[in-house]
């Protein structure tokens, strides 16, 4: 009796390995569930801050990171810079609950591959996560087609070209008032002195035509219910 040999079975592909970094042990332990679930991809580590962040990059060698802005210290841009810095070709999606209007292009500035907003379904993240491994860039819908019409439009809003205006520390400064924080905590949560704080306040107010200190406090409050909004 003859014996035919078995069909030889594919090797499996290689499963892309992604880091994620993000102060939320709940939204990684989230992701990493959903992401080693994918035949195409594993999560090879976590990590919540900058300096973890970039150990984890040097030891692992991720093929994509999932980066938050929102992180401690260091916020996500700064770290984006620090990594390009290091590896230019490290492919980096911006994964963040701020409004991607504004973010979106500071993030694309800084040479990021995407940005999703948290509020997405967390299958979006899957696909932006394919695409920019594939090489491609990755903005929702609905961010698309806004810097298409502002391109056409050549005038972005009153709000948002003033906010666009401020430095992406300034920025990080101004979400954080908007967020109840006072000086002493912003300068601690960021590392900086009180002066330096007390210093990127005083420009926030000089770009954003502010008098006074209350003012400063209610324009932030403003435009983090204007995030939330859109």
């Amino acid at each position: 009796m003859t014996t035919l040999p078995l069909p030889e079975q594919a090797a499996p592909a290689t499963r892309k390995t992604v880091l994620i970094i993000d102060d939320h042990p709940l939204l990684r332990q989230g992701l990493a569930m959903l992401i080693n679930q994918q035949k195409d991809m594993q999560v090879c580590g976590e990590a919540e801050e900058a300096h973890t962040a970039m150990q984890c990059i040097s030891q692992k060698k991720p093929d994509v990171v999932i980066l938050d802005l929102t992180l401690k210290g260091p916020d996500g841009l700064e770290l984006l810079k620090t990594i390009r810095a290091t590896d230019p070709d490290l492919p980096v999606l911006i994964l963040s609950m701020h409004d991607e209007t504004i973010y979106a292009e500071r993030a694309l500035r800084a040479r990021a591959n995407g940005y999703i907003m948290k509020q997405e379904a967390t299958e979006k993240v899957l696909v932006a996560v394919r695409r920019i491994l594939d090489g491609d860039v990755y903005l929702s819908d609905n961010m698309s087609r806004k810097m298409l019409q502002q391109y056409i439009d050549g005038s972005p809003s009153l709000l948002e070209s003033r906010i666009a205006s401020l430095s992406d520390r300034e920025l990080e400064v101004f979400c954080r008032i908007g967020e109840g924080r006072a000086t002493r905590e912003i300068a601690e949560e960021l590392r900086l002195s009180i002066k330096t704080v007390e210093t990127y306040q005083a420009h926030i107010k000089e770009k954003l035509g502010l008098r006074s200190g209350r003012e400063l406090i209610q324009h932030a409050i403003q435009w983090k219910v204007h995030e939330k909004e859109n």
